[in-house]
């Protein structure tokens, strides 16, 4: 009889049973997608830059995988077979596309009213399921398909119960197409994309999650301080200073953010981009319950109709994975 002896694990990848920390990590990650909005609205002043405090999430970011991965050992080994084109190819193309998706996301946000944006946004589920089957063949079965259209249906009823905060109706038409909905639609395809190529680098390449989240870190940052030299929250950083508006405070919004930095790169290397979507979604849920909990602000009916809708959707899609139908001999 032979007995096969478990593989070493790299530090940060995929464990061969991973169903306890696909749960574990999901919840943490929900949690703090729920949790975020409430802390940055308290913590973060309106003084503060923007561009001051992503980097600053981007520095802890670094800081907290470094010292995961000092923690799990191995480090030394890591670096010796780390090369600038695997970097590159890893994690240099989705921080490329995360930075463009966020300049469509701006572009499209100041041109749509929030609610239509909210709802487009929403397709990028779709896109990472597509991008997935594309890169890693991984297919979804019929119940599973339907699970995703139920949680973008509960994820437009969510942004339904938020209301809208600019009125687009008198807004040129073509202005609003090719200056919102073009560019939300095509930053959801960019999200898919991205979302799956991390995906694929860490369970195809078995890049670790990481190293991943270091690289894209360092790169994301360049290209932020690149587009930075000339933009206005260049000039304030120049003019008032790096930390202008901080307080003590605002440390623990950005670490809060920088730990959910490092724990979507664990869910993505885990389950994959499709879970992160219906983390994304069930935070919202969260965000609803925590405002009501310390704001007071009840839930909206949308809200409580999207609830089971997110519940149910989740349940299917765990209970009817695709199943590769086998050959008959």
């Amino acid at each position: 009889m032979v007995v096969n002896k478990p593989k070493a694990r790299k530090p940060g990848s995929v464990s061969p049973n991973p169903k306890r920390s696909v749960w574990f990590y999901s919840l943490l990650l929900t949690l703090q997608y729920g949790v975020q909005p409430l802390i940055s609205k308290r913590f973060v002043r309106r003084e503060v830059i923007v561009t001051s405090s992503v980097l600053s999430c981007e520095v802890v970011k670094v800081i907290c995988a470094f010292f995961l991965m000092a923690r799990e050992g191995n480090m030394r080994k890591i670096f010796k077979e780390w090369t600038l084109m695997g970097s590159l190819t890893a994690s240099g193309l989705p921080a490329a596309i995360y930075a463009l998706q966020n300049s469509l996301l701006q572009i499209s946000y100041r041109n749509l009213d929030s609610l239509t944006f909210c709802i487009l946004n929403q397709t990028k589920l779709i896109f990472t399921a597509l991008f997935v089957y594309i890169l890693l063949r991984q297919k979804q079965s019929t119940q599973q398909v339907g699970a995703l259209f139920l949680l973008i249906v509960a994820a437009s009823l969510l942004s339904i119960g938020e209301g809208s905060n600019k009125d687009s109706s008198s807004r040129n038409h073509e202005e609003v197409l090719f200056s919102g909905i073009i560019p939300v639609l095509v930053a959801s395809v960019l999200s898919g994309l991205a979302s799956s190529l991390c995906q694929w680098a860490s369970q195809v390449k078995k890049r670790t999650s990481y190293m991943m989240t270091i690289e894209m870190s360092i790169i994301g940052s360049l290209c932020l301080l690149a587009s930075a030299y000339k933009s206005p929250d260049g000039e304030a950083i120049r003019r008032h200073g790096f930390f202008h508006g901080w307080t003590p405070l605002t440390l623990i919004p950005v670490v809060f953010n920088a730990v959910g930095g490092i724990l979507v790169g664990l869910v993505t290397a885990y389950a994959g981009g499709v879970r992160k979507g219906f983390i994304i979604v069930s935070a919202l849920l969260v965000t609803a319950l925590l405002q009501y909990i310390f704001d007071g602000i009840p839930p909206s009916f949308y809200c409580l109709v999207a609830l089971p809708l997110v519940m149910t959707s989740i349940s299917i899609y765990q209970k009817y994975p695709y199943l590769v139908k086998k050959k008959e001999l």
